[in-house]
């Protein structure tokens, strides 16, 4: 069914509040993904404090065109959901990635960093998508860190003991 102007008017109101909390926008195409999915899809993204929204090109062309940005949608195959980021893209682009493993009608199309007014494409999307969380980095970082002075520790503590057989 047909929307009328009204109701256009306050998808673009209501998606230019959206584009306003924002600091990223990653598109995916939908198509061929089943209501259960999406909506799991919608939890996750939910938790990290972001949106999945359905809205169609034309009129996300005007949103983001009163934004400033000049991206064109409906360069786009497919049907277009938009997955407004509050928070970081990063955290965001891996539960995205993460959903769409195992869907294979599920694909990234890009995104946009507000912040910066700079298009994203898929590929840089989804390699951000692949990055371990930031718990994970973090816990990395501190083993590359803490390895070698256990491993110096180790090698004291095996001299000293070395030295305590001798005497």
């Amino acid at each position: 069914m047909a929307k009328t102007k009204a109701q256009k008017s306050q998808v673009i109101e209501k998606g230019a509040k959206s584009l306003g909390e924002s600091s990223s926008l990653i598109f995916a195409d939908f198509g061929g993904t089943t209501a259960q999915d999406i909506r799991s899809l919608r939890i996750s993204l939910r938790e990290a404090g972001s949106r999945f929204e359905v809205i169609k090109k034309r009129l996300l062309n005007i949103i983001l065109k009163n934004k400033g940005l000049d991206m064109d949608t409906k360069s786009f195959d497919g049907q277009v959901g938009t997955v407004f980021v509050t928070g970081e893209i990063s955290d965001v682009a891996g539960r995205v990635f993460r959903f769409s493993r195992g869907k294979e009608k599920f694909k990234i199309l890009g995104g946009v960093d507000l912040e910066k007014g700079e298009k994203l494409e898929a590929d840089y999307v989804t390699r951000i998508g692949q990055l371990p969380t930031r718990e994970v980095l973090l816990g990395q970082v501190m083993g590359g860190l803490v390895a070698p002075l256990r491993a110096f520790m180790w090698i004291l503590k095996e001299r000293s003991r070395k030295l305590d057989e001798q005497k």
